[in-house]
């Protein structure tokens, strides 16, 4: 009996968020958020999450872990809009409001064997401009009110559109570490890689990347 050919491929993700570096702040946690296109969909896991609060190690690092676990699978039948990761780290600010921190995004993509391990450059808002209006505008109400600017919806630093009116700086990093692993995208006529001695598909190395 032919075996039917499938209609979807799956893309599964599977790690942490795993420490940052903020010289600036203490005491954090983070959220994540899956960004992706309109032919994607989750079949199983959690498309976002939110970390405990950690507080600097003792030594000469000074590293923010969190271990957060990621695990979610995504269908599709279109690569355009690959999922990605938005980061949002949070934490007191001298008032004791819970303040953003930085924002970072990262594309799920494998490097090497299936494993990725980014380091992911967290911006938050400068006072130089936020916003299409003046900077007093945005930056003396949360000075009264004991709140920096920050995004009604973090997914925005995954997009480009509306981005131009922010300027930003770098805050600290986010180390992710994770596997993914697709299935079916050979099968439905995509160029995933050459494959092993066991015909598994391995993905290519980008250019300049050690073999």
């Amino acid at each position: 009996m032919a075996t039917a050919s499938p209609s979807v491929f799956l893309l599964m993700v599977n790690g942490q968020v795993e420490s940052a570096q903020f010289p600036e702040y203490d005491d954090l946690y983070c959220k994540y958020c899956f960004v992706y296109g309109q032919d994607w969909a989750p079949t199983a896991g959690l498309e976002e999450g939110i970390s405990q609060i950690t507080s600097k190690s003792q030594d000469v690092r000074q590293a923010l872990v969190w271990n957060f676990p990621i695990d979610v699978t995504f269908k599709s039948t279109n690569p355009y809009g690959w999922p990605q990761i938005v980061l949002s780290v949070y934490g007191p600010d001298v008032f004791g409001n819970d303040v953003v921190r930085g924002y970072g995004a990262v594309l799920t993509l494998t490097w090497a064997l299936g494993r990725a391990c980014p380091r992911t450059d967290l911006t938050s808002f400068s006072n130089a401009r936020v916003g299409p209006c003046s900077p007093v505008f945005f930056c003396v109400p949360s000075w009264f009110m004991g709140r920096r600017p920050e995004y009604t919806d973090p997914k925005v630093v995954a997009q480009g559109e509306g981005r131009e009116v922010t300027r930003v700086r770098s805050q600290g990093f986010v180390t992710l570490l994770f596997n993914v692993v697709t299935k079916d995208m050979r099968k439905l006529g995509y160029d995933t890689g050459p494959l092993d001695t066991q015909g598994v598909s391995r993905p290519s190395p980008p250019q300049g990347f050690p073999q």
